[in-house]
């Protein structure tokens, strides 16, 4: 029989071990621990629902790889076309984990109306596009058909719309600069199929998605040329592995690039939400830890008397050192377990209620994410359990230091 733990439990089931000068600070430790994995637990989620709501919402718009002609042009312009006849497309056969390969091509222009107007980057598209992005995000409409021999339709921003005091099935009119300056610019009309708002200012204040036909034509270019590639993988975390693959399959006249190596200032900042976990993580296990000891201290000195008695009775320091680890558990336990109840409902409560909102300019989303896994639960409890315990070893060893023959003689 394992006498420690029964002796633990009759002291823990005690009315005078709920009545005793320990009891308010047993409750402080006990809130200590509750906070802590709250804490832990929304930092964990806030800092994993901010990195995948970002970095999905980026290749949602650029793709997590794009493949382009190797030149010197760094912006969202396609000013030279590559052949759509490549060994890649429309499928990867040497590259596992793709989910799609989409062409695209850019124009920059300008929507006006007869008060304002609007800078715009017109995304050419075709039907191979994966449209999975934009269907949470889309608030009204559809999607424009390119199954049609020429379609004027085009998505729209709700940034935009508003700006410009559109609404759906509008016909506004964009004017595009020609390659060469001694050409009038061109002016084209397009309908308004859908609205999205995807909140990530960057791209829904002037992003126009529409037929890559449209852009074809605008750059004299023949059917069969287009401004790159779209890679859409199946796994994020593969991203850098799968770049490396994709640019040895393709020609030495193309280059690719993934979202990471486009944008890098976008995700090192969100790279950073880690270290401050990991920072939150060790300042409130630390603190929890801290309460833990003082809490066992004061009911190992409560129980001098007891201490002594078993003691006598030929009960071992490490015999009684269990007894008081024991209960220092029940009350690590029982922390965590009221931690784990709040947390979680006020991590469901933002998923379900968007209840904190975001600047988009600053965080690229409109409503604070969050996304835990039940393994960051488990190891954030595990984890706390642990250090809190091995916390506990040490001042424990104050036990060895009591004399029987001098705590009995006050019992």
């Amino acid at each position: 029989m394992n006498y420690e733990l029964f002796i633990a439990k009759r002291i823990i089931v005690g009315k005078k071990y709920k009545n005793s000068i320990s009891s308010p600070i047993i409750k402080i430790a006990i809130t200590a621990i509750a906070l802590g994995i709250i804490i832990m637990l929304i930092a964990v989620a806030t800092g994993s629902g901010l990195q995948y709501k970002i970095r999905d919402k980026m290749a949602g718009f650029k793709g997590h790889i794009q493949i382009v002609n190797y030149d010197s042009n760094q912006s969202d312009v396609s000013t030279v076309p590559i052949l759509k006849e490549q060994p890649f497309y429309p499928e990867f056969k040497n590259v596992s984990g793709v989910k799609n390969i989409q062409i695209f091509a850019n124009k920059v222009g300008i929507l006006r109306t007869e008060t304002d107007f609007e800078g715009i980057v017109f995304k050419g598209v075709s039907t191979d596009y994966d449209w999975t992005f934009f269907s949470e995000y889309l608030v009204a409409g559809a999607f424009p058909n390119f199954n049609q021999p020429r379609t004027k339709e085009v998505l729209l921003s709700q940034t935009i719309v508003n700006r410009l005091h559109l609404n759906l099935n509008d016909t506004i009119t964009a004017t595009f600069v020609k390659t060469k300056s001694s050409t009038l610019p061109s002016n084209r009309k397009y309908i308004i199929k859908g609205i999205y708002n995807s909140g990530f200012a960057q791209f829904d204040k002037n992003m126009m998605i529409g037929d890559i036909r449209e852009v074809q034509k605008l750059n004299k270019w023949t059917p069969e040329q287009v401004g790159g590639f779209e890679v859409l993988l199946n796994d994020f975390n593969t991203i850098d592995r799968k770049g490396e693959e994709i640019n040895s399959q393709i020609g030495s006249t193309l280059n690719s690039r993934t979202i990471k190596e486009t944008y890098p200032n976008v995700f090192d900042w969100i790279s950073l939400f880690d270290n401050n976990v990991w920072f939150i993580i060790a300042i409130m296990i630390f603190i929890a830890g801290i309460n833990m000891i003082t809490a066992l201290l004061v009911l190992i000195l409560e129980r001098v008397q007891m201490v002594g008695i078993l003691k006598a009775l030929g009960s071992s320091n490490t015999s009684i050192r269990k007894v008081f680890l024991y209960n220092a558990s029940y009350l690590i336990l029982k922390g965590l377990l009221w931690g784990n109840i709040i947390g979680l409902c006020i991590i469901f409560c933002q998923h379900y209620f968007k209840m904190i909102t975001l600047n988009p300019d600053t965080y690229y989303v409109s409503t604070l994410p969050v996304y835990i896994s039940f393994w960051s639960i488990l190891w954030l409890n595990l984890g706390t359990l642990i250090l809190c315990f091995l916390m506990l070893i040490i001042p424990s060893l104050i036990i060895t230091k009591i004399d029987p023959s001098k705590s009995i003689k006050f019992a």
